[in-house]
């Protein structure tokens, strides 16, 4: 039997890692939020990891408003750098793995080829700040016990998402405008899930950084047009410009990510972002 301990339980990959895992009974896992582990508190990682003695930490934790981070870039800290070195700390002392999430937003979005793993980071907001340096503590602590899943435009039937949003603004409107400048993988959270425990089931533990979203490539604007045709809405996309449409944090106009690294080493293919959105819709529609 494997034990795992999952943090950031309500948040889309842990809802969907909750789902995932109850057809599974060879895995024992933990699901945590932020009510029942503080994961910021030394105290508390150190109890929860000496109760449960899990072998795998899978840190699906994090805070992730973008935009918010800008003015909060001391909380966004506190979440996505030192509750990681905590964590991290207390594995180490526990001899237990850790499989971290982590973000396209490491990188400055300026790209024109797809993003390796070991491609120069340079983040421009402070979320990236934030989760770049959880990545080099978590590194830095525990080089050999650690997986680090680097993913972008993150979708699912839980929580608040770009696809949800999209399916919302389509019943209140006739025509939205969408984003068509900015170039990513939309990536289902079942895709991530599922990459989390091929590394999980893996016979050899093979730490390192690896990227994973769903195969192809597509704007926010390609995005939204699919989601509703898909979905059969009778809504008109219009495409802008980010300048059309700013924000507080700058977002990434290239942030596709290279995932060969993760297929090669682990010998699975990752579906195409349609096929992925597609079964997304299918179970979101019959809610």
């Amino acid at each position: 039997m494997t034990r795992l301990l999952i943090t950031g339980s309500r948040g889309q990959l842990g809802s969907t890692l909750k789902h995932l895992l109850s057809e599974r009974n060879d895995i024992e896992a933990c699901f945590t939020c932020s009510d029942g582990l503080d994961i910021t508190r030394q105290s508390d990682w150190e109890t929860a990891i000496s109760e449960l003695r899990p072998e795998f930490i899978i840190n699906c934790a994090a805070y992730t408003a973008v935009d918010k981070a800008e003015d909060h870039e001391r909380e966004a800290l506190a979440v996505n750098c030192e509750a990681v070195r905590i964590m991290a700390e207390a594995a180490a002392r526990h001899d237990c793995k850790i499989i971290h999430i982590s973000t396209d937003y490491v990188f400055d979005g300026d790209s024109h080829t797809p993003l390796k793993e070991d491609d120069p980071t340079a983040p421009y907001t402070a979320y990236g700040r934030t989760k770049l340096a959880g990545e080099e503590a978590l590194r830095r602590i525990l080089p050999h016990g650690s997986v680090i899943l680097r993913t972008a435009w993150l979708y699912s039937p839980y929580g608040h998402n770009f696809v949800k949003t999209m399916l919302r603004l389509a019943s209140e409107h006739k025509n939205i405008n969408v984003v068509a400048d900015q170039i990513g993988s939309p990536t289902s959270a079942l895709t991530l899930a599922r990459a989390v425990m091929t590394v999980v089931d893996h016979q050899q533990w093979l730490p390192g950084i690896y990227h994973v979203t769903d195969a192809g490539v597509a704007s926010w604007y390609d995005l939204a047009v699919a989601t509703l045709r898909m979905a059969g809405k009778d809504c008109h996309v219009t495409p802008v410009t980010t300048a059309q449409y700013p924000t507080p944090a700058r977002r990434p106009y290239y942030s596709l990510l290279a995932k060969e690294k993760f297929t090669s080493t682990f010998g699975i293919a990752l579906p195409h972002w349609q096929e992925s959105l597609k079964n997304c819709l299918e179970d979101l529609l019959k809610c």
